[in-house]
């Protein structure tokens, strides 16, 4: 029997080591079994998401598109309308720090819900002075008639101390009520309230939606879903801006007035078109994004390599309490807010003490400035300087100008993904492209047109209202007054004007001159440089656009695992607030530095810019956003010697932890063997399983 003992290793008790590499085993086999499942509500969450950006986006860029509108309907500068812009951004600050900390412990899919339910209140809201201001009133001396041919005096009669008053029109009609009505309450404030509600529901999409792909989703296709989302997200400025392109052709008032007795066309700097009617359908697609997102649940199971020893720490610790497996996720433990609240301080603290993550919210605060500024008043640009019409403009942006960014995206996600590009190799693709395109946009200041000729303005005149004829000597009249005009004939908008004294005098042919309503077109020369202008949009878009996923993939990999959703959170935190919110503000007030005719409201006051002088408008435009562009670069430098020293220390950290791993494993080992040569000694349990 002493030999059969002899002869027979004692069986040793599983250890710790053995019961985690079982449950590891388990854990792994776990997530195999409910692959089908997760794969499905992964995906799902993947079209939620992708389908809430684009709602959003399409929100978005359709306010962008409606900048010109509003600025006319409300008669407000475009400083003014910088602020509206902004608000978007106020409402972000207001709770996104909380929401990004506190939601990401919390039933995230149904936080997004809500705010997407928020967006949509919001969008509505916007629409809601359309019903209850009354209609639009043009600034004209010209009175739609039934006879085909009418004398015309479009000179009213003035004091002269009303001719020195400056431009204030005199020919609109009394409407002292109205004034009264109209001068109580701002409609624009309920633009500026909707647009705050809309960013407090957009607060959670981000960041919580972002770090629910990447917590769940495999690390090699982390990226090319993210690089999707995005994707998805430049596609909704598409069919924002042609929303807004098809509604600018629509007259604001369409089905309450005669369009027969409508005098201007969409080229005119007094049009304004159907703006509230994209809103509604905006809202309405928002609305639905929400509906999804009630019937995710809060976790998936996690992907086998995004485990701790093939679990993750939380996972690990629960399957140790849950020795029966029999729980596909995580338990729904109810929060503890207090904790939390506690936590929030030191977790703050450990964030900002990261000085790449500091030099890379610098680098993006100051580029989203450039990046903001440009996207606002890029149609109002393309409308001044080359004498677009607003739905023009918002079509060539989303059909042109948004499809290029959205490619650029794209794009990145793959080339990210095929190249296997690391946290260096990122910032360095990112950087690169951006500083190539920043060159190309370097040759918009050679792509500039003269200042169109206006009597009065750019040409020596004494002007009153803006009511603007294109004579036939190509010079811009501000008012048929001022062109001479004595008769007209047609209707609406076909009105020609006679007998215009002051064009025939600019010109030397003899005869009768004629003039038509609205300001002249540009020349041939500036009709050709326009194309070239959209091709180097077009391909400057894009090569910026392609270090858009790496750039975004550097924020998400530069800091604790821990982090990522506060990270997320004070990024967007920090862009909206720092550029979100005062570079439309400054941008538009710079803008309004270059106007040169300036419309009066009918109470009186200032209202919308009639016209710019194009040539500063091209200087202070570009040269702002440029400049921004370039302190930016700056500060790429010290954020790549900060990322170099960051990379070897997170090496050398990860060679320590190897080291004393493998020294673990060679003590385990070791006492393995020890076991094994004194098996007979006192240390082996009599009550062990024997082999005869």
């Amino acid at each position: 029997m002493h030999k059969q003992n002899m002869q027979t290793p004692c069986r040793k008790i599983p250890g710790p080591d053995q019961e985690v590499n079982r449950i590891s085993s388990s854990c792994k086999a776990m997530v195999l079994t409910t692959e089908p499942l997760s794969g499905l509500h992964h995906n799902m969450f993947l079209a939620a998401l992708s389908f809430a950006y684009f709602a959003k986006a399409l929100s978005g860029s359709y306010m962008k598109s409606t900048i010109t509108q509003l600025e006319r309907r409300f008669d407000i500068p475009s400083y003014l309308i910088g602020i509206i812009d902004g608000s978007f951004e106020i409402g972000n600050l207001l709770v996104i720090a909380f929401v990004s900390y506190f939601g990401a412990k919390l039933h995230r899919p149904k936080i997004i819900a809500i705010g997407c339910i928020l967006m949509s209140f919001g969008t509505f809201l916007i629409a809601m002075p359309h019903f209850i201001i009354g209609r639009y009133k043009i600034e004209t001396s010209i009175r739609s008639s039934v006879n085909s041919t009418n004398n015309l005096s479009p000179c009213p009669a003035s004091s002269p101390e009303s001719s020195r008053a400056g431009d204030r029109p005199s020919i609109l009609p009394s409407r002292a009520v109205g004034c009264e009505r109209e001068s109580s309450v701002s409609m624009w404030i309920y633009v500026l309230l909707g647009n705050i509600l809309r960013g407090i529901g957009e607060t959670p999409v981000q960041p919580l939606g972002i770090s629910y792909i990447d917590d769940y989703a495999q690390t090699e296709n982390a990226a090319l879903y993210i690089g999707c989302v995005q994707t998805i997200s430049v596609i909704g400025p598409v069919f924002g801006y042609l929303l807004g392109s098809l509604c600018a052709k629509i007259y604001v008032d369409v089905g309450y007035v005669d369009m027969e007795t409508i005098t201007i066309t969409p080229g005119d700097a007094r049009w304004v078109g159907a703006w509230w009617l994209g809103y509604l359908i905006a809202g309405a697609i928002t609305l639905m994004s929400a509906v999804p997102f009630w019937f995710l649940p809060k976790s998936l199971p996690m992907p086998v390599e995004k485990h701790d020893g093939n679990c993750t720490p939380e996972q690990t610790r629960f399957i140790k309490d849950s020795p029966t497996m029999e729980h596909k996720f995580r338990p729904e433990e109810p929060p503890n807010l207090h904790l939390m609240a506690n936590e929030f301080v030191p977790t703050l603290k450990s964030l900002l003490g990261n000085p790449v993550y500091i030099v890379y919210l610098c680098v993006t605060i100051i580029q989203f400035n450039s990046l903001i500024g440009m996207v606002t008043y890029k149609p109002k640009y393309i409308e001044q300087h080359y004498g677009q019409s607003v739905s023009k403009a918002n079509f060539l942006m989303g059909m042109i100008n948004i499809p290029a960014v959205a490619v650029g995206m794209f794009s990145g996600g793959v080339v990210m993904k095929k190249y296997k590009l690391g946290i260096m190799g990122a910032a360095k693709f990112a950087f690169g492209t951006s500083l190539v395109g920043y060159l190309l946009s370097l040759l918009f200041l050679a792509l500039g047109c003269e200042n169109s000729k206006v009597a009065g303005i750019t040409a020596s005149y004494t002007g009153r209202e803006w009511d603007p004829v294109c004579g036939e000597n190509g010079i811009t009249y501000v008012s048929p007054c001022l062109a001479g005009c004595t008769s007209s004939s047609g209707s609406g908008r076909n009105t020609v004007l006679d007998d215009c004294r002051c064009v025939a005098m600019a010109n030397p042919r003899p005869g009768n001159l004629t003039a038509t309503l609205g300001q002249c077109l540009r020349r041939d020369s500036c009709d050709k440089i326009f194309p070239y202008f959209m091709a180097l949009s077009v391909l400057s878009s894009f090569i910026i656009s392609l270090g858009g996923t790496p750039g975004f993939m550097l924020l998400v990999r530069c800091i604790k695992p821990e982090l990522k959703s506060l990270a997320l959170g004070i990024h967007t935190l920090a862009t909206r607030t720092l550029a979100g919110i005062p570079a439309p503000i400054y941008f538009g007030a710079i803008i309004d530095t270059t106007c040169l005719k300036w419309g009066y409201k009918t109470c009186g006051g200032r209202g919308a810019c009639r016209i710019y002088n194009t040539s500063a408008y091209r200087i202070v435009y570009l040269g702002l956003t440029l400049g921004l562009r370039t302190v930016s670069f700056f500060l790429c430098i010290l954020g790549f010697a900060l990322l170099k020293r960051h990379i070897k220390k997170e090496e050398k950290i990860a060679l320590t932890n190897g080291n004393a791993e493998l020294e673990s494993l060679r003590k385990e080992e070791s006492s393995s063997l020890h076991c094994e040569q004194f098996i007979l000694g006192p240390d082996c349990n009599p009550d062990r399983e024997t082999r005869l």
